[in-house]
């Protein structure tokens, strides 16, 4: 089974990645521009820890998006030094899983010295360098590429928020929680991949690494690269998302078919605005303990709503953030949304599309049919939210 890492929580070893080290330990340019990543994740109580590799001594940095998915706050810190910084997310692709955090007031730092991952072959000795085991220090590991230009389907231990990666460069390096976003370095020290995923048999766990034989999956340098610049053009697409993520403040399921009299306030949750907020379970980026959504639901799942008036389609509002943009506008559990700015919403996942094209700040109308069986039009102010 594989997984998407992505950073070691104080909760649970949720995830992370990134290979490390050179043959007999990494040297200090190699591990020159690496930094370690602090995550919190406010609307959850939990925290998580990273790899990121420094692009520009302003403090641009390159990461997984599973890094930075859900922080409410991101740190920086340099190790071996004194230097720690604020970050937040310039961009990101959920789909790539990569993501460009700035970090604020950064001067002087030193960068990593990319490589050209179009030149990697089977064989190649490889190290890489992380924040295994979130130390907050960088620790090495080592080993070989055993494949390129392999694609995955990666997602949590639960089998939840699946993604399929292409084009990877596949190691026998092994791999520790809080490696995520390190770099996969050549005999050279040159970076040529950033580490995402990780496999061990046919066993799918987060964290996996410990006595070795993990297969490594590494997102080519060059590829990386390209999004990076991207979104520094500000070039918004469907993958790609530039700037701050609007926040509508709401976690949300499918609508149950008309009359079935299924439970609104629970049941199977589905959070629009990233995993920070719900998704699959006891992980802060999505994956973990969901009181709204795919676990051990508190609040439904098992109970009677009413008959014959809740919207055959639509995203169900199962509960929303206190103090947040949809509940200061009125809406409230077992709403359901039906359209934003006119455009129909008959589905969690197409209220997340709707959203990942709206910035913090911008007005939308939301239309929803309330508890009563009444169609409602509301103004919503989306606000500043995790990254997706």
């Amino acid at each position: 089974m594989l997984t998407i890492f992505g950073a070691l929580t104080s909760a649970a070893m949720v995830a992370a990645w990134s290979v490390a080290s050179s043959a007999q330990g990494a040297s200090r340019s190699s591990s020159s521009g690496v930094v370690v990543i602090e995550s919190n994740f406010g609307y959850q109580g939990g925290q998580g820890a990273g790899t990121g590799m420094v692009l520009t001594s302003d403090g641009e940095i390159l990461t997984n998006n599973h890094v930075v998915n859900g922080a409410t706050t991101i740190r920086v810190i340099v190790p071996g030094t004194d230097k720690s910084y604020s970050a937040k997310v310039v961009g990101y692709s959920v789909t790539d899983d990569v993501a460009v955090i700035k970090a604020s007031g950064a001067s002087g730092l030193d960068t990593i010295s990319p490589g050209d991952s179009s030149k990697v072959a089977v064989g190649d000795a490889v190290t890489a360098l992380g924040n295994a085991g979130g130390t907050g220090s960088l620790t090495p590991a080592q080993g070989h590429v055993t494949g390129v230009d392999q694609t995955i389907t990666a997602s949590d231990e639960s089998g939840g928020d699946a993604e399929q990666l292409s084009g990877l460069i596949e190691t026998d390096a092994n791999v520790q929680p809080g490696d995520s976003g390190g770099p996969l370095l050549d005999a050279s020290g040159h970076v040529i991949g950033m580490d995402s995923a990780a496999s061990t048999g046919n066993q799918f766990a987060f964290g996996n690494g410990g006595s070795g034989g993990a297969d490594g999956f590494a997102i080519p340098i060059n590829h990386a690269l390209a999004l990076v610049r991207q979104i520094e053009s500000g070039s918004s697409t469907s993958t790609v998302h530039v700037g701050g993520t609007a926040f509508l403040g709401v976690q949300v399921e499918a609508a149950s078919t008309t009359g079935s009299g299924s439970d609104q306030s629970g049941g199977y949750g589905y959070d629009p605005n990233g995993g920070g907020y719900g998704g699959y379970g006891y992980d802060p980026y999505g994956y973990g303990y969901d009181p709204y959504g795919y676990g051990n639901d508190p609040n439904g799942g098992s109970s009677q709503g009413s008959s014959g008036t809740t919207p055959s389609s639509g995203a169900v509002i199962a509960g929303t953030v206190d103090g947040g943009p949809a509940a200061k506008a009125g809406l409230s559990q077992g709403d359901t949304i039906t359209s934003l700015d006119g455009h129909t919403i008959d589905s969690p996942d197409a209220l997340t599309t709707a959203l990942a094209t709206k910035r913090p700040g911008d007005q939308v109308s939301v239309g929803y049919v309330d508890q009563n069986g009444s169609s409602q039009t509301v103004t919503v102010t989306l606000g500043s939210g995790p990254a997706k």
